[in-house]
């Protein structure tokens, strides 16, 4: 199992802030900052029990499968990694246009913004992948106070962005692509880690 530093990054960067401002923005620029509250309120509580019910029931999936901790590892790594690598290629392509949206509602906070734009597909799968290669209780307790807590950062960050949002996008474009390089680097070294151990195992 990684690090506790690893996991906190790992999953800071694909369940945490970053990717949420700009969405979220342009969501609730139109509304009251009472509806925009409600609604990032209530997305943070639609992705919490979403992240621990998908972890549960995906965790005893993968035990069912009998698939051997060090596969699961480097699964977790190469999802980092490649969902980095499509994160900094995108960067560099034109924007696509997008029709006039209608104002959100409350239902707004359950889809698009719990999910997939909080909680997305890979974010579920490496909370599975670290759920299920953690070896006590205690370690599964600490990965899902460490996921609430992001969540908490989460609504803190959007409850600001009314206030703060020049300034965070400011931070966002110069912070944004050296996280992705770290981003790629800790999912290439997640798979070099466990490729050691499986080698050391077979003499190889």
């Amino acid at each position: 199992m990684p690090p506790t530093f690893q996991i906190i990054a790992l999953l800071f960067l694909m369940l945490g802030p970053f990717k949420i401002i700009g969405p979220f923005v342009k969501m609730t620029k139109l509304v009251t900052p009472k509806l925009a509250n409600q609604i990032a309120l209530r997305a943070i509580l639609f992705s919490i029990l979403g992240v621990l019910l998908a972890s549960l029931m995906g965790e005893n999936i993968l035990r069912n499968f009998g698939i051997p901790i060090p596969i699961l590892s480097m699964t977790g790594g190469l999802i980092l990694f490649l969902v980095a690598l499509s994160n900094i290629i995108h960067t560099y392509e034109p924007p696509i246009p997008k029709e006039d949206e209608s104002l959100p509602t409350l239902k707004s906070a359950l889809n698009p913004l719990a999910f997939p734009i909080i909680v997305s597909p890979y974010g579920i799968a490496a909370v599975i992948v670290f759920m299920t290669i953690s070896p006590t209780i205690q370690d599964k307790l600490i990965i899902g106070v460490i996921v609430i807590g992001i969540m908490a950062l989460n609504l803190i960050v959007m409850m600001l962005t009314r206030y703060m949002g020049k300034i965070l996008f400011l931070f966002l474009s110069i912070v944004g692509p050296v996280l992705g390089v770290v981003q790629v680097a800790l999912g290439l070294m997640i798979v070099y880690n466990q490729l050691k151990v499986m080698f050391s195992f077979t003499g190889i």
